[in-house]
């Protein structure tokens, strides 16, 4: 009889169990991504049940003779439901990851060095080589030793702390574990090592960017030295304001989701969208760039010699780095090999292909003929415009987009450059600048349901809230992102300039700017006749 009834008391503590631990769909897509991901259903077994697959019930065994328990029905008590299992990251997210961050570091050497280095004259190539070089080594090992830590730790909502400075507590000798780092999805995360090469990559590239505004003039000593200022008081406090929250797993209501959105940056908790950077990195850059051409001054001859790029064949084939290493840049912003990152590809690959030919066709139409350089130039302005929008619009919007994007861009560097009268040497502000806000407001617009696009995720019931996105609320938030970004990047930019001058000088001499840069201040010439 006592066998009987251990049999009967068995069976009710696996389903009691069971019940108590089983919560359907515990997870779904990420953030504002949108993405529908089918969760994990852990169950807590009993310790006489095996383990069992997800979703499948598990029928009773009896336990051995010897093994079973003999106590009076009375105190008899259901078996304590185990503790759920901690995320592990899936490998096929980890790959994807280690596969985006080298597209990235593609995207800057040899990419952007590339692009840029075509675009001066040959007496300074190489020195334009050597910066986006140097620039780009100097961001990793400040973002290993401090970036990462105050862009991406809880802090206030403008900037992190300093508890993983020197990357410390990622890896726990005591336990012999690895930390993990949250993607969009809940019970999804990837090891954090990896997140912080993949957000290095974003730091150096956008530090490297700046040069094109001011090349060919400026000190070497200066370049770096203002870099250092400007990533740290310029960089990090804008990506901890627009990308740092804590993840998506601690919310499970309304006042959870309360709690965890106080945690994180300024413009995160108003709700600004912005994918894979076009605030963080590329209107922020570019306000940087043409902060730093107007105060260095014109290049020596501006207005009245030839200026023009050196070796067109170096550009297209930098562009056409970038071009497939912004798949990484945007596709690997969803964090997962998902649906989400398929949405970004797909919108990568559209609005830049529109981009270069709504650029090639308007330049076709105004000057009478297409260039190589308008082809190159539209490629980049689509890739900077749809960086905010690619992981929240649908193609259709990405389309459009890219075809704004070639056609404004395009003025930007002719219209708007005349009207600025700042020698931005290679066309920043007008591409990254002008394409980045350009992005950035029309996220608002196509992220809109009703236009094909991602709406707004909602995490305390798991699923996109269509009906409660508005057009109008959500272009003034990506105004107020875009905005905030501007005067933080411009008046840092200032102050940075400022010291870098008095300390050392902004500029070379006119005489070594003559002369060229690759010879005067590297000893070295990218050609020989």
């Amino acid at each position: 009889m006592h066998k009987n009834i251990t049999k009967w008391l068995s069976g009710v503590a696996v389903v009691v169990a069971m019940s108590g631990a089983v919560s359907a769909n515990a997870h779904e897509a990420a953030s504002h991504r949108g993405a529908d991901h089918a969760a994990p259903i852990v169950l807590a077994q009993a310790d006489t049940q095996p383990a069992a697959a997800p979703g499948v019930a598990v029928t009773p065994i009896e336990a051995p003779p010897a093994a079973a328990p003999v106590a009076a029905p009375a105190a008899a008590e259901a078996a304590p439901a185990a503790a759920p299992a901690a995320p592990v990251a899936n490998k096929g997210d980890v790959s994807w990851m280690f596969i985006a961050t080298i597209l990235v570091i593609m995207m800057s050497i040899p990419g952007l060095a590339l692009f840029y280095g075509g675009l001066v004259r040959s007496k300074n190539m190489l020195s334009v080589l050597l910066q986006v070089f140097m620039i780009f080594s100097v961001i990793i090992v400040l973002w290993c030793l401090y970036g990462y830590s105050l862009a991406f730790t809880e802090g206030s909502a403008f900037i992190g702390k300093f508890d993983r400075a020197f990357l410390n507590g990622i890896w726990n000798p005591a336990t012999a574990t690895f930390s993990s780092a949250a993607t969009f999805s809940k019970g999804v995360v990837i090891p954090e090592f990896v997140f912080v090469a993949f957000q290095g990559t974003f730091a150096a590239i956008t530090c490297a960017l700046i040069v094109g505004a001011f090349a060919e003039r400026a000190k070497f000593t200066a370049v770096l030295l203002f870099i250092v200022l400007w990533f740290t008081f310029g960089y990090l406090p804008v990506a901890h304001m627009v990308w740092f929250w804590t993840g998506p797993d601690a919310i499970k209501d309304a006042a959870t989701l309360a709690t965890e959105s106080a945690k994180a940056g300024w413009l995160w908790q108003k709700g600004a969208l912005d994918f894979a950077g076009g605030t963080v990195v590329h209107i922020n850059a570019a306000v940087a760039g043409l902060v730093g051409a107007i105060m260095i001054g014109k290049r020596v001859g501006y207005g009245r010699e030839s200026m023009a790029p050196h070796s067109l064949t170096m550009t297209m084939i930098g562009a056409s780095l970038l071009w497939v290493g912004w798949f990484g840049f945007n596709a690997g912003s969803a964090l997962e090999a998902g649906d989400v990152a398929a949405l970004a590809f797909i919108n990568t690959l559209l609005a830049t292909a529109c981009a270069t030919i709504s650029w090639v066709f308007g330049e076709w139409i105004t000057k009478g003929k297409p260039s190589m350089l308008g082809g190159a130039s539209g490629a980049v302005a689509g890739l900077v415009a749809i960086t905010p929008a690619c992981g929240f619009v649908g193609p259709m919007g990405a389309l459009v987009i890219g075809l704004l994007a070639g056609i404004i861009c395009l003025w930007g560097v002719n219209g708007l450059k005349r009207m600025i009268g700042a020698d931005d040497s290679l066309d920043v502000f007008g591409v990254h600048g002008v394409g980045g806000i350009l992005g950035a407001l029309l996220t608002g617009v196509f992220a809109a349901p009703q236009l094909g696009g991602q709406g707004i995720f909602d995490y305390t019931t798991n699923k996109m809230s269509a009906d409660a996105y508005s057009i109008g609320n959500q272009v003034w938030i990506q105004v107020q992102a875009v905005g905030t970004t501007i005067i933080w990047s411009a008046v840092v930019s200032v102050i940075a300039y400022k010291l870098v001058d008095l300390v050392v000088g902004l500029r070379v001499p006119e005489e070594e700017e003559r002369e060229g840069l690759d010879i005067t201040s590297h000893g070295e010439s990218a050609y020989h006749a």
